[in-house]
């Protein structure tokens, strides 16, 4: 067996897609399910990603959302400690779990907005616009980025209305229904402004031995797809 099996898994997948790929964005309670030979793997798969191509952009999908000290902490981990460039955050306490982030000149601040999971209606549906602009005043758009779903492409077009120049960090293409088109059409503005997620759709595209290179093809695919947009626009 393989001792270190998350890491080498990983290993072969950016192997095999970091030619066609413009962010990496780790989901941290995969590796935090394994205790501290799952942070390791994680912390390793940082690095490797670095060394690989040190422009390509990693994001520690963490979803954090505390105040204060707290937050100051999980800043200076995924900042300091890991070297993410950005890390994804929940909003719903307001500035105070938001600001330690932006204080890291040259890190993001990814704030969830307009979710794809089904129950984003139990509560985003009345507050997206709200976090949308108060995300506006908090940071700037080289700063703060939005988290909005491509399962709902109308609501994406219109977040677009509302927040012209910061980019989106847009999951639900692929396994949850979403398509490229849809998001390319709702959501680019003129320098793209486009982060499109795509992991399951890549790392899973096939299960056999040939894992990693069924996953360089979907990449490839999905690469081909979106820079069709970019020219376009």
């Amino acid at each position: 067996a393989l001792e270190e099996p998350i890491f080498e898994f990983n290993k072969a997948i950016i192997d095999a897609t970091v030619n066609y790929t413009v962010a990496y964005k780790p989901n941290l309670a995969f590796y935090e399910a394994e205790g501290s030979a799952g942070w390791a793997q994680l912390e390793k798969s940082v690095a490797y990603i670095r060394e690989k191509d040190p422009s390509v952009f990693i994001i520690a999908d963490a979803k954090r959302g505390d105040i204060g000290n707290t937050a100051d902490r999980y800043a200076r981990a995924f900042f300091e400690k890991m070297d993410f460039d950005a890390v994804t955050l929940a909003p719903y306490m307001g500035k105070d779990s938001i600001e330690p982030f932006l204080r890291y000149k040259g890190k993001w601040s990814i704030v969830l907005a307009l979710t794809s999971n089904p129950s984003a209606a139990d509560f985003e549906m009345e507050l997206y616009e709200k976090i949308v602009k108060k995300g506006m005043e908090w940071g700037t758009p080289d700063n703060l980025m939005f988290v909005v779903g491509a399962t709902r492409p109308e609501k994406l077009a219109e977040i677009r209305q509302l927040c012209p120049e910061h980019f989106f960090l847009v999951p639900g293409v692929g396994a949850q229904g979403g398509t490229i088109a849809e998001v390319a059409a709702a959501g680019m503005n003129d320098t793209c402004g486009l982060l499109v997620n795509m992991s399951r759709n890549i790392i899973f595209a096939g299960k056999g031995e040939e894992f990693a290179q069924d996953a360089k093809k979907a990449a490839q695919k999905a690469a081909s797809e979106m820079s069709q947009f970019i020219r376009q626009n």
